[in-house]
């Protein structure tokens, strides 16, 4: 790799910019992607490479070439150390997801009861304006407090975070889609936010509802068909 191809890849790691390392077989020949300047095919390769999150060779127009996906690590933002929080973080961690917990109400955000984990006793809305959600970032608001949830949300929706949702029942999350709209938000960015928030599978505690979450998270980023969520979520 020259000198000038690790600056840029190391830029665009930096920047938690999505990249393909694209290497030709076998004369070793590099170029990061995507790249104007690149054959349309190979760009198109690189994409779906990236949302996959899968490195591999690819034969283009009879040549090989090696995708090295560089994607931004994966992040859950959990606003509210809560009981489904609890549940939320070790499956989250299972799937390789990056967690932290952010909740200003330090009886709750402890490191005993989230162990191993990054916890942030800030206000949400200043949790996130540190954490700045990207596109591989998700944020689930849990805490019921709209003093909480509400902050973060607003946050959340000015961010490019790939999933946003929030935990209450159908009637609650209209009211809190009226609070949000005050705050300038449209419609369009209103729909961004998954509410009642899970799978309908039913969920009733809160190792279950932590399940629907997260089964949710990855229909989204994997573009998934999804079933309706459920008339009432129940807080656990």
């Amino acid at each position: 790799m020259t000198p000038a191809l690790f600056a840029a890849l190391a830029a665009a790691r930096a920047a938690k910019r999505p990249v393909v390392l694209a290497t030709k077989l076998p004369a070793g020949d590099q170029l990061l992607l995507p790249d104007p300047a690149a054959p349309p095919a190979l760009n198109e390769a690189a994409h779906r490479a990236l949302s996959r999150d899968e490195s591999g060779t690819v034969t283009l127009d009879g040549q090989d070439w090696f995708l090295h996906a560089h994607n931004p690590p994966m992040r859950l933002i959990v606003i509210g150390a809560v009981h489904i929080a609890q549940a939320l973080v070790p499956m989250a961690a299972q799937l390789g997801v990056a967690v932290i917990v952010v909740d200003p109400r330090r009886a709750f955000a402890t490191d005993e009861r989230f162990p191993n984990v990054t916890v942030m006793t800030d206000w949400p809305d200043e949790a996130l304006d540190v954490l700045a959600p990207d596109s591989r970032s998700a944020v689930v608001a849990l805490t019921h407090d709209t003093k909480l949830d509400d902050p973060a949300l607003d946050r959340a929706l000015r961010s490019e975070a790939f999933y946003i949702g929030a935990l209450g029942s159908r009637r609650n999350h209209a009211k809190r889609l009226a609070r949000l709209a005050e705050l300038g938000h449209g419609a369009a960015d209103l729909a961004r936010i998954r509410g009642p928030i899970g799978l309908n599978i039913g969920a009733v505690t809160a190792p279950e509802i932590a399940l629907s979450i997260l089964a949710e998270f990855v229909a989204v980023y994997r573009n998934a068909p999804m079933v309706a969520a459920p008339k009432e979520t129940v807080a656990a």
